[in-house]
């Protein structure tokens, strides 16, 4: 009876005592602990999981880092988390990966539902509506003019194709009946290189990725895309309310591993995330890139991410939004 009570104790005592990828039958692996990010180092994915993974490595008492594998908007690397199998390995997941990219893609190569297991919403941003200071049209308002006297020719640039910066897009072409051209990046780093360097004139990319820049004199921020003003931005006026009622276009983060992981394991994961998103200096982090909302246990962020999914389903059917293969 006193060895297995000195066992309970250690496992107790033990951060992540138990690995999702035997199902909690054996110790947690050693080793370095990784988030997969979906997107290139710069972008708002990235710096989310960046903001954690110290916090984390701390907690753990084992190394958490974060490794980029982008590609696809972000499907690839959630593809590598759906697919891993030594317990290590985490998905900072993210709209693309897990609302939008089922609907584009009947081929997709794990099937969101299935394949993982939800941890922790970090957090829900507004896109905002960018373009370079020196733009002729810096209103929501001269940009739809703009756009409607010269069809065809304004490029607005995304971070990726079926992207929520993509998706942002064409809600916003139909609310305002407008033609623009689309210019596809591999994520918000490079998008933004192009845009302040003038190759492209419009964007709608995540607060997160935006905010140092806007905050720089870099980038101007003509409009949010979530209906309500985010703290972060309390005088940015929304898409919605320059004459768009009713348009949002967020864009959203999560913590997600393998499928069937020990409850045990998740319960802890999500403990642990939601203890450092308290911290004051994450939250005031998290505050200063405008991921706001985030929290709550692995069950909501498992509805909340099935509503999204359902959500954009509806909107790239009645968009009739395409994506090239």
């Amino acid at each position: 009876m006193t060895t297995r009570r000195q066992t309970l104790k250690f496992l107790a005592a033990t951060p992540l005592a138990l690995s999702p990828a035997l199902l909690a039958q054996s110790a947690w692996p050693t080793g370095t602990v990784k988030i997969i990010v979906g997107f290139p180092p710069g972008g708002g994915t990235d710096a989310l999981a960046r903001i954690l993974a110290p916090k984390l490595t701390t907690m753990w008492g084992q190394q958490v880092i974060v490794e980029n594998r982008a590609g696809v908007a972000g499907v690839l690397a959630a593809d590598v988390v759906a697919k891993s199998t030594d317990g290590l390995t985490l998905l900072m997941g993210h709209i693309n990966s897990h609302g939008i990219g089922p609907a584009l893609n009947p081929k997709m190569p794990y099937n969101a539902d299935t394949d993982f297991s939800p941890l922790t919403l970090v957090g829900v941003t507004p896109n905002v509506l960018i373009c370079h200071p020196n733009a002729p049209a810096k209103t929501v308002k001269d940009i739809v003019a703009l756009a409607k006297a010269k069809p065809g020719t304004l490029s607005f640039g995304s971070a990726g194709s079926g992207s929520a910066q993509h998706l942002a897009l064409e809600l916003f072409k139909v609310a305002a009946g407008i033609d623009v051209l689309h210019v596809p990046y591999k994520g918000s780093a490079p998008l933004l290189t192009d845009l302040m360097g003038g190759q492209i004139n419009y964007s709608f990319d995540t607060m997160a990725a935006v905010t140092p820049h806007v905050k720089g004199g870099k980038v101007y921020a003509v409009a949010q895309t979530r209906t309500k003003r985010s703290a972060t931005y309390p005088d940015l006026p929304t898409v919605a309310e320059s004459g768009y009622s009713g348009f949002e276009a967020t864009t959203w983060y999560g913590m997600i591993g393998p499928a069937k992981m020990s409850p045990d394991v998740v319960a802890r994961i999500n403990r642990d995330i939601n203890a450092a998103m308290a911290m004051p200096d994450v939250k005031e982090r998290l505050a200063g890139v405008g991921a706001e909302d985030g929290g709550g246990t692995a069950q909501q962020f498992a509805d909340f991410m099935r509503a999204e999914r359902v959500k954009w389903a509806r909107v790239v059917k009645e968009a009739n939004v395409k994506v090239d293969a």
